[in-house]
């Protein structure tokens, strides 16, 4: 017997999920204040070792003997100092960052809200709510601000919040705008065990690549601002010294996609014997199922051609995030435009 749907209640989880889209917004536009302001503070942290300098050049000439910047290795001038080593330990002053820490607080209060409309969703419709694309996006939504607020206990990274958060803001928008989608019961083919298994997975999964997607074109960003240091260029991206090397960001997307590419084969196989269990066949090459191949091959060429072949630096990120647009596509163009068992997206 199909539970009772609570039309109620889901009226509640709307207004949560706007209210926690309003939220992310806020937190958005704190952290793009923080980005901002940082010019502001480097010039304040330049100043001052210059001052320093200075002040130890003096002394030092006055002793007559040759003065050693330690400030300033291997004679770099002070704009190409990072604030940021690559284990992501910021320098005392330039962790001092007020507006930073109201956009975290924002984060974390638009994460409870945002938690409690997927949660009011679930007990209004009596089932998991991943049973349509509307339902898919808000949860995935959720678990990418989750698994960023979850590493930031462990690693500041708040250097990435702005495109956390603007991605979660238009992941809301796209999901209540592009894909509204009443409370109702799950048709037919969903109505299994297998729902749970196989869409929590790669709802983790997604949330954990779209994290590394944001750590690559962090990293191609700061990739750029090196290069134009070491030819002597301007710094036309100060900000980017609040964020670690190119380097740093690779390895930290490297790490998680692994860990991403683990639960995404497991949502393949996963798929594969529901597949098995409701329509007879473990694989049929339908859309969904060949692009979500297609998005397993991208990923694995990726982490083996960067363990194995030494693709690292650019082409390394550019790989990931064509895997990332895959992703994009699979659950996008492939749901909406592409007919196939798997066309039951609600839309």
């Amino acid at each position: 017997m199909l539970p009772t749907i609570n039309e109620e209640l889901g009226a509640y989880s709307d207004l949560f999920m706007l209210l926690a889209a309003f939220a992310y917004a806020a937190a958005l536009v704190a952290f793009a204040w923080d980005m901002a302001k940082s010019n502001a503070t480097i010039r304040a942290l330049e100043a001052d070792v210059l001052a320093s300098e200075a002040k130890e050049l003096a002394s030092v000439g006055a002793a007559g003997s040759t003065p050693y910047a330690a400030s300033a290795p291997g004679g770099d001038r002070p704009s190409s100092y990072q604030l940021v080593d690559d284990s992501m330990d910021y320098t005392a002053a330039s962790a001092k960052r007020n507006v930073a820490r109201v956009a975290v607080v924002l984060t974390w209060l638009a994460a409870v809200v945002h938690l409690a409309a997927v949660l009011t969703r679930a007990v209004a419709a009596g089932r998991v709510p991943w049973g349509n694309m509307y339902e898919f996006l808000s949860t995935g939504a959720l678990f990418v601000a989750l698994v960023y607020l979850v590493v930031l206990l462990k690693k500041d990274l708040r250097f990435m919040g702005v495109f956390v958060t603007l991605l979660v803001t238009v992941m809301l928008c796209a999901a209540t705008m592009g894909f509204p989608t009443p409370v109702g019961h799950l048709v037919p083919a969903l109505q299994s065990y297998w729902l749970i298994i196989h869409v929590s997975i790669a709802v983790l999964s997604s949330a954990l690549f779209t994290i590394t997607f944001v750590a690559n074109v962090m990293q191609l960003m700061q990739h750029r601002r090196q290069t134009t240091l070491e030819a002597n260029g301007r710094d036309i991206m100060p900000f980017l010294r609040l964020v670690p090397s190119a380097g740093a960001l690779e390895n930290l997307a490297y790490r998680i996609n692994a860990v991403a590419f683990v639960l995404w084969t497991f949502t393949v196989m996963a798929g594969a014997i529901w597949a098995e269990h409701a329509w007879g066949r473990y694989w049929g090459w339908d859309p969904k199922e060949v692009w979500s191949f297609v998005i397993w091959v991208v990923y694995a060429g990726y982490l083996h051609a960067r363990a194995t072949r030494g693709w690292t630096g650019v082409r390394s990120a550019w790989l990931s995030i064509v895997g990332y647009a895959c992703l994009i596509f699979n659950f996008t163009v492939v749901n909406i435009y592409f007919d196939g068992l798997h066309s039951y997206a609600g839309v």
